[in-house]
């Protein structure tokens, strides 16, 4: 019989993630930059999804104005990465309701992202949204991306 690890939930510092951001989004490229200047702040929120140990899925927050919804409180969304060994087993999107739930009991409104279309089905199927017109090329990347949101239930 072996053993079933779960999946550990939970908000980590930025350096923590570097290793994954690297490895799943910048093609494993150690000239890639993989932080972005708002990481240290300190209402930047990233968060961590571990399995025995070794953190599997990465999510980082930031709030900013959103290009859709400007009147909202808004959090953009960046550096989701999902190892790939791990990948289709809905533990980004427990991730993602982690983050969201977190998110709307400190007040935020709105998520936004500029998705990579290549994700852009998992975040449809979690709920987000696509803007209509908003396709583009990623400058850091040169790999098509879509802007996206999520409105947020609002926290009683």
């Amino acid at each position: 019989m072996t053993e079933q690890v779960d999946l550990v939930i939970g908000w980590i510092d930025s350096t923590t993630l570097h290793d994954l951001r690297r490895r799943v989004l910048r093609a494993n490229d150690p000239s890639a930059s993989v932080i972005d200047a708002r990481d240290t702040e300190t209402t930047s929120l990233h968060v961590a999804g571990a399995l025995g140990g070794r953190i599997v899925v990465s999510a980082s927050f930031y709030p900013t104005l959103a290009p859709v919804r400007p009147e909202l409180v808004s959090y953009q969304l960046r550096y989701m990465a999902t190892d790939f060994e791990v990948q289709g087993r809905r533990y980004g999107a427990r991730v993602l309701d982690f983050a969201e739930r977190a998110l709307a009991d400190l007040g935020a409104e709105q998520l936004w992202a500029n998705a990579r279309d290549s994700a852009l089905g998992f975040y449809l199927a979690t709920g987000w949204t696509a803007v209509e017109g908003s396709e583009h090329m990623s400058p850091e990347t040169q790999l098509a991306h879509t802007v996206i949101c999520k409105r947020l239930p609002i926290a009683l």
